[in-house]
């Protein structure tokens, strides 16, 4: 595929962001958006700029982050709004295209060479104008990085924040992005991040160096499309917005630092899970009739387990299903180092259905890990998959799965 001119817009804060620019009062206050403000063991799902430069960082718990930030103001999540902002700015992104694909909420690719020539613009000036855009008419920013090809477009939109725009050129691709560690790169989590650096596989360009059948051997197929694009070989196209398919599923998995075998700590991390995928279920107006539990012990045995059931979408619905799944076939006496949790047989909600959701509280996600991390020590969980995650953005090494 020919270089194409592609942008990749990502809103700064997103959650924080759309919270303060609805509602006044916010102005000018340090503002993080918490799984649960009335309690002090939730955590830190997103803060505004005010608030990051005092210290507070995204998956903390709330008494940390007001330790070092006293003034900060929590808010609850309001998932009907932020999906109702996100709808509202591919509207705007598809006066440039119809080549808008979204990345979660708040990110999206936009290829717009076949729009350079009536638009009269190139991709800098076309990414300028929707900074602009944003700024004024949904009151935020976003950052936007212009490149030949996806994989590039969206490490310029990592590269400054908040509200710039980076050009990652053909030429002058390698000297910008190669010194950048691997973890800058989408697909390289904590676990492959740590298996390259005890290589001495540190940043882009170590990676893009090595022999494409020694990726092949680290990390299958996936790895090697990953080299091609790094290596600039491979452009994979902007789908059209209006021929994305719904997902066949919604799943996500986590690795525990140290190991768990108990039900009572086996049910927190399936709540967890199952929160962040009905999450997801619910940004994209579907329900799923199959849940499936995937567990991994810590002598790398692998047990996988499915039931169709009436469907459903909730955290809670999902997790009370999960957790009678494993009951059926699991006996508590192993200890286990690696858990997935995935909703497939996805059909459209009507959004009448949806309602009903939004109206109840929502669950405190902080207190899950919380709990966790009391008992076994600080960190002993993070999230293995979610390019939209809360505690890490980068998408972690799923290979066990």
């Amino acid at each position: 595929m020919k270089d194409r001119t592609i942008l990749h817009s990502d809103v700064n804060n997103f959650f924080a962001s759309v919270e303060c620019s609805t509602n006044p009062k916010l102005f000018g206050k340090p503002v993080a958006v918490t799984g649960n403000p009335e309690k002090r063991t939730g955590i830190i799902l997103a803060k505004n700029e005010i608030a990051k430069a005092q210290g507070v960082k995204t998956g903390e718990a709330i008494w940390q982050a007001k330790q070092k930030c006293p003034a900060l103001v929590t808010v609850g999540p309001h998932y009907a709004l932020y999906e109702k902002i996100s709808k509202k700015l591919h509207e705007l992104y598809l006066e440039y295209t119809d080549f808008v694909e979204p990345l979660g909420l708040d990110e999206c690719w936009l290829d717009v060479t076949s729009s350079l020539k009536y638009l009269n613009k190139n991709g800098q000036q076309i990414a300028d104008e929707i900074r602009e855009r944003v700024k004024k008419e949904f009151g935020f920013t976003v950052s936007v990085g212009v490149s030949f090809s996806k994989i590039f477009a969206k490490l310029g939109s990592d590269m400054k924040k908040p509200d710039a725009t980076t050009i990652i050129d053909r030429e002058h691709f390698k000297e910008i992005t190669y010194p950048l560690p691997l973890n800058s790169v989408v697909g390289f989590g904590n676990k492959l991040t740590t298996k390259f650096e005890k290589m001495n596989i540190l940043t882009i360009g170590d990676f893009v160096a090595l022999k494409e059948q020694f990726v092949k051997d680290i990390m299958g197929k996936t790895g090697v499309e990953l080299h091609q694009k790094l290596s600039g070989e491979l452009i994979d196209p902007v789908t059209c917005y209006y021929e994305i398919s719904p997902p066949k599923s919604v799943g996500n998995g986590t690795t525990t630092i140290q190991d768990i075998e108990k039900r009572e700590d086996v049910k927190k991390v399936v709540t967890f899970l199952s929160e962040k995928v009905g999450s997801r279920l619910i940004n994209g107006n579907l329900h799923g009739s199959t849940v499936t539990v995937t567990l991994k012990t810590n002598e790398f045995e692998k047990f996988r387990h499915s039931k169709t059931i009436a469907p459903i979408q909730s955290g809670e619905e999902i997790s009370e299903q999960a957790m009678n799944l494993i009951d059926e076939f699991w006996k508590y006496d192993k200890k286990l180092r690696a858990i997935r949790v995935r909703m497939s047989n996805l059909t459209k909600v009507d959004k009448m259905e949806q309602l009903s959701f939004f109206g109840k509280e929502t669950k405190d996600l902080g207190k899950t890990i919380n709990e966790i991390n009391q008992k076994y020590g600080k960190n002993k969980i993070y999230v293995a998959s979610d390019t939209v995650s809360f505690i890490n953005r980068k998408n972690e090494d799923e290979g066990f799965f």
